[in-house]
């Protein structure tokens, strides 16, 4: 009585198991290896004109200068360095995904492990995070400020 399998047979199985349950993780991880780049939204400054879209956040005069608010329903958070610039990123820290808590200091504070991101540029300024805030499109138009897909 032989216990050896028919070589064919075996590794031909094996190449298929592999293959489908290698290609779930593939795909798993590839979405979790993407970098962000960081510099605050593409629209910066106040201006005239139609905002093309999207969800109303806030007034200007509701987001307070060298500060910031978080809309944590819509994960963004958007700060005002100076006094016509206004950015705009995601409200996940980067190092555990923890909604960010605070804007002072010109820091976007994270309560769950300390991490800071600058205001002004979503940059690490402390750490554990190694990665910067991502980006999130805003449009500032008649002292309004609206979230963009």
């Amino acid at each position: 009585m032989s216990t050896s399998q028919d070589p064919g047979t075996g590794s031909g199985r094996r190449a298929v198991v592999m293959a489908f349950g290698v290609a779930p993780l593939a795909a798993v991880l590839a979405g979790c290896g993407g970098r962000e780049k960081s510099g605050g939204s593409d629209v910066v400054k106040p201006s005239d004109g139609g905002t093309g879209g999207g969800t109303v956040l806030a007034a200007t005069a509701d987001i307070p200068e060298n500060g910031g608010k978080i809309f944590a329903d819509r994960g963004v958070v958007v700060t005002r360095p100076k006094p016509d610039e206004f950015k705009a990123f995601s409200s996940k820290c980067t190092h555990q995904g923890c909604t960010v808590s605070s804007v002072s200091g010109g820091t976007i504070n994270c309560p769950c492990h300390g991490s800071r991101f600058d205001a002004a540029s979503g940059a690490v300024v402390h750490g554990p995070a190694t990665r910067p805030l991502p980006v999130r499109k805003i449009a500032v138009t008649d002292g309004s400020i609206t979230l963009l897909s």
